[in-house]
């Protein structure tokens, strides 16, 4: 098991004004009267899921930073930074990536249809390119009550078939059914519903990777399921490992654990790796011998850095290995407009693709988006925008292509330059990142730097982390926070600062770094 990160919001003594302390005591436990006299919402009185769930990537540091951030503002602050940076979080815009003009036109057009009225199109050709104009007349003609309305609960129609084009496109012809399409509020909706839908009790496992992305933990934890880990290699820049897979499952059958579901990422978040078509392929067949689901993360399917290890999608991969595993794997795919090169994380635009998945389980998963009516409209939008760019030929054509190949040409030099750097640097060692836009280098802190962390009782990481911030106002998370190998120690860094940027944030942390490793020689 790993040590997981410091939870966000814990919780400190304190009284409330019944005179009762807020930490649940042995007496209170021994008389009901006392601790029903707690509020209804007391932390010891809801849902011990919820509390339980952590989620680092916005936990203690970030909160820390955001503390930072304000005493920033004020004009006497004796700060040894004039800024944070925020490498925490894939949130490209939020570090100075500008979005790509041609959705935005588009969006900008369909949520301002007067634009598009007969006696102000004149006027809008003076500032819009003639095929923004056309697309948004074409989404609007096929949306009903346009972008303020409500959608079908799996989203508009048109939308899912455009979409379902595209994924047929990408994996050289393999079928896509509009109708296994679900839009979602970013891929995180899909994924909490895929397992809102498998974990019916403790008993339930989830397969998750470590290190993973906290998205998966949190959730399995407030669903009450269990979480099943496999480690992945970092020797082997973070490869699966078909061994530790069956260890996994064999730890989990001891605890009279049954595996519903493996999650996978590719490209990795936090390790920034590509699968290859091996390892894709021992993985389904993993899941098929173990009648298992496999849900495949792949919202970084379009940042790849490497010619050798390009992405595959694991239904093109499953589609080639034929009858046996083409027709029984059941395999949910989620895709994504926050990540990537188009980091449109605000518009909360994704969507999920179900393979396999038998009819009535399918009406559930309809009853569950039906719930919340559907996902929002413009990031709908902004999700068929994501998979249908503008096509040779047309107005916006090469604008696009030298705004898209410069934002991924971009994140591979920052990925390149941030890993040698780290593997420079005294204790430290990085993989490259072939893909995705983080980095998760490990480190390894001299003895006295391990014992301060005991004796300030929190993990080493994080209090590596902690001093980074407050050094030099740069903001990562603590490796802790994703799970790692017992007696290994990292942190998630993003390379997403501008390129202009990077040089200075290497430079501080090198010299942080350095200063670090002599105090607790």
């Amino acid at each position: 098991m790993f040590t997981r990160g410091l939870r966000l919001g814990r919780l400190q003594p304190q009284h409330h004004s019944l005179g009762v302390p807020l930490t649940l005591t042995r007496a209170f436990r021994a008389s009901p009267a006392i601790y029903n006299r707690l509020p209804v919402l007391h932390p010891n009185r809801i849902n011990k899921g919820v509390v339980q769930a952590e989620y680092a990537v916005r936990g203690q540091l970030v909160l820390t930073a955001e503390e930072l951030q304000q005493k920033l503002k004020e004009p006497d602050h004796n700060l040894p930074f004039d800024e944070i940076i925020f490498c925490n979080i894939g949130n490209p815009q939020s570090v100075g990536q500008k979005p790509l003009t041609f959705p935005r036109q588009v969006l900008s057009l369909c949520l301002n249809s007067d634009l598009l009225a007969e006696e102000n199109l004149e006027q809008t050709r003076k500032m819009f390119p003639e095929d923004a104009i056309a697309r948004a007349q074409h989404a609007l003609l096929q949306t009903a009550g346009g972008f303020g309305a409500y959608s079908h609960s799996m989203g508009l129609p048109w939308l899912r078939k455009s979409i379902a084009n595209f994924i047929q496109e990408r994996d050289g012809g393999v079928p896509s059914d509009p109708d296994n399409i679900f839009l979602t509020n970013g891929a995180s909706e899909g994924v909490k519903a895929v397992l809102n839908l498998l974990l019916r009790d403790g008993r339930d496992g989830i397969m998750v990777p470590i290190p993973q992305y906290p998205l998966y933990s949190a959730t399995i934890s407030m669903l009450k399921g269990y979480q099943m880990e496999y480690y992945l290699d970092e020797t082997k820049n973070w490869s699966t490992n078909d061994a530790d897979l069956k260890r996994a499952v064999e730890d989990a059958a001891a605890h009279g654990v049954v595996p519903r579901a493996l999650c996978v990422i590719n490209p990795g978040n936090p390790t920034g790796q590509v699968l290859s078509l091996e390892r894709m392929q021992s993985l389904i067949q993993f899941c098929v011998e173990h009648n298992i689901v496999l849900m495949a993360d792949e919202v970084y399917q379009a940042n790849t850095y490497t010619a050798d290890k390009p992405f595959h999608s694991f239904k093109k991969v499953l589609a080639g290995m034929g009858p046996g595993y083409s027709d029984k794997l059941e395999l949910i795919s989620f895709h994504s407009t926050s990540k990537g090169f188009l980091g449109e994380c605000g518009m909360r635009g994704g969507y999920m693709e179900l393979v396999n998945i038998h009819p009535e389980a399918k009406d559930q998963l309809y009853k569950l988006a039906s719930v919340s009516l559907c996902s929002n409209l413009p990031g709908q939008l902004m999700t068929e925008l994501m998979v249908n760019p503008p096509k040779e030929g047309d107005a916006s054509y090469n604008n696009y292509q030298d705004e898209y190949q410069g934002i991924v040409e971009s994140l591979g030099r920052r990925a390149r330059k941030c890993a040698e750097a780290f593997n420079e640097l005294e204790g430290m060692s990085c993989n490259a990142a072939e893909g995705a836009m983080y980095l998760f280098p490990r480190i390894r802190l001299p003895e006295g730097a391990l014992l301060e962390a005991e004796r300030r009782g929190i993990p080493p990481d994080t209090m590596y982390s902690l001093e980074l911030l407050s050094s030099t106002g740069i903001c990562v998370v603590p490796g802790s926070g994703f799970g790692q190998e017992e007696g290994t120690l990292h942190f998630r860094t993003t390379f997403l600062p501008p390129e202009d940027k990077m040089d200075t944030v290497i430079a501080r942390m090198s010299k942080f770094h350095a200063s670090f490793m002599d105090q607790y020689r």
